[in-house]
């Protein structure tokens, strides 16, 4: 039995959105013919694992500005060329900065005990000039006052930033889907009258004391040029490893969105920087606290990429062929750049693979049927996303709206602006589709419900009012165009494979991405066919006039 004072607010949501579901979904057609057609290539017939397996086995990691990344959208162009896509090409964004191959890496810890060390270095790293050795420092001072006492005595060392982390043993299981419960608290979920507020920073608080420390501590030892820099992570154990990107130095009180960026560092030096897994950089640090010396020996070999800032989106189309709406367009897109430590196939290449899986499967279900787009239907591969979701916020300024800045309403609306119905997007891991973020966009959940309604055997038939950050649909969301993530299974995906070394095809779920795939060419295919664009939120604020 439900406790009524838990619910009691969902189950008033959920009265008005089921009176809303009862009268549209007798007004919202399906196609019974392409659902079947689209089920069959996608579920039967399925090439995504195929796919997948060429875009992180042969073409990952794919790190923004690297080469690698320009080698996989040259086969994803080819792949979008062979299954007929009109128009297949590289949209240009940026300037974004440099790029990064990490072409050989070891670390050991020498002496009378030698051992290699499990790490990675962070992407952006300049290189050793050969093999280094050097002994190992813990720099952890309590205060600021403390950091005195390290001065002249980091450099030309390897320095260990942080402390000894305390590991847990994972009773809990590492992957889970989402029950029942985790269901329901979704679809009763009820924005507050007013929308979230996030509390402000209070600098004299405790945590935002030891924030501000943590980073004059990594401003310090930059400063000092110690030989390298390790860190062990916030998270990860048994050999699980978190590896972003080098963090560069910037003057005190510099605003964030002008930061140096190891990709971009503005001529400031950068350190190696290289994080260790936790059972290795534990013992380090238990032998030096023993009092007794370590020595380790690090080779890193780097090439950077400096002759091309600039970085590209992958798009191609299906194009709509109704003479009056054929012009206006659904996009379903994920990103396609990846971290360097796996191969980027949970994030994202699941996604990346799932949406061209679903451009494919609407090519086969076009000619088997003899029907066609109404609307247009573009995928979109966006680049630059774990950098600030670059690609696709530059996309959306190129063609749809412009702003004055991340959080701020649009200023300058474009024409495409009114051409656009949806964006559908896939980035949580290999989870299979639950059902749909609404983003609060209320008037389309009963046009989703009815979408929903043939895949109920697949298990999704959530929808929530709630959002899940972080990802592309956000761009599009920002100026007031109707974007929308769906809800997925959670898997392993934050406790190991979301920008870990585990990253891999291996842990990778095929019949989730089939399924994915199946309903995201579902949703497309209804998208571009009905009468109506997508229902839109209320635009928001601050809004000034067309640009021509």
């Amino acid at each position: 039995m439900f406790h009524l004072q838990r619910y009691a607010r969902g189950f008033l949501t959920a009265l008005v959105l089921m009176a809303c579901v009862s009268t549209a979904m007798a007004q919202e057609p399906l196609d019974e013919e392409a659902i079947a057609a689209i089920r069959k290539h996608g579920l039967e017939q399925s090439q995504v694992m195929e796919t997948l397996s060429w875009m992180t086995d042969v073409y990952g990691p794919r790190l923004t500005g690297a080469p690698a990344l320009d080698r996989a959208s040259e086969w994803a162009i080819e792949k979008f060329k062979e299954w007929g896509l009109s128009n297949p090409r590289l949209e240009e964004w940026g300037p974004f900065g440099n790029g990064w191959t990490l072409h050989h890496f070891s670390l050991h810890v020498t002496g009378d005990a030698p051992f290699p060390v499990h790490a990675y270095p962070k992407a952006w790293s300049p290189g050793t000039d050969g093999p280094v050795e050097a002994e190992v420092v813990l720099f952890n001072p309590e205060t600021e006052e403390e950091f005195e006492k390290y001065k002249g005595k980091l450099t030309g060392k390897i320095v260990l930033l942080q402390d000894i982390r305390e590991v847990d043993e994972p009773f809990d299981p590492l992957a889970q889907r989402r029950d029942t419960e985790n269901l329901l608290n979704l679809a009763n979920y009820a924005p507050s009258e007013g929308g979230q507020r996030r509390g402000g920073f209070n600098r004299n608080s405790a945590r935002m004391q030891q924030f501000l420390l943590q980073a004059q501590r990594a401003q310090f030892v930059q400063n000092e040029k110690p030989l390298a820099i390790l860190d062990r992570g916030s998270k990860g154990d048994y050999g699980t490893i978190f590896a972003s990107s080098a963090s560069v130095a910037s003057p005190p009180g510099t605003p964030f969105n002008e930061r140096r960026r190891s990709w971009n560092p503005l001529d400031a030096e950068v350190i190696p920087q290289i994080t260790v897994a936790i059972e290795h950089y534990n013992r380090i640090i238990r032998v030096i606290e023993k009092g007794l010396p370590v020595t380790m020996k690090l080779d890193l070999q780097v090439e950077f990429k400096t002759d091309d800032p600039m970085e590209r989106n992958v798009l191609a189309d299906i194009p709509g062929t109704d003479p009056e709406i054929g012009d206006e367009i659904v996009i379903i897109g994920a990103h396609f750049d990846s971290w360097h430590a796996g191969t980027g196939a949970t994030d994202n290449g699941s996604g990346s693979s799932v949406m061209m899986e679903a451009m494919r499967i609407l090519q086969e279900v076009f000619k088997e049927t003899g029907k066609k787009p109404r609307r247009t239907i573009r995928i979109a591969l966006w680049t630059g996303e774990e950098q600030g979701l670059l690609g696709s916020r530059a996309y959306v300024s190129q063609h749809f709206a412009e702003s004055a800045g991340r959080g701020q309403p649009p200023t300058n609306i474009k024409p495409d602006h009114d051409k656009f119905s949806a964006y559908y997007n896939f980035d949580n891991g290999t989870g299979k589709i639950r059902g749909v973020y609404l983003q609060g966009n209320e008037a389309v959940a009963p046009i989703f419900r009815t979408w929903l309604k043939p895949f109920a055997d697949l298990d999704a038939s959530t929808l929530s009012l709630s959002n899940t950050g972080g990802t592309d649909h956000l761009a599009f969301d920002a100026v007031g165009l109707p974007g929308f993530q769906f809800i997925q299974d959670q898997i392993a995906y934050s406790t190991r494979t979301h920008h870990s070394n585990m990253d891999t095809y291996d842990h990778v779920i095929a019949d989730d991405l089939k399924q994915a795939a199946t309903i995201i060419a579902s949703f497309a295919y209804h998208t571009a066919q009905r009468d109506e664009k997508l229902p839109r939120k209320v635009m928001p604020v601050a809004v000034q006039g067309p640009s021509r």
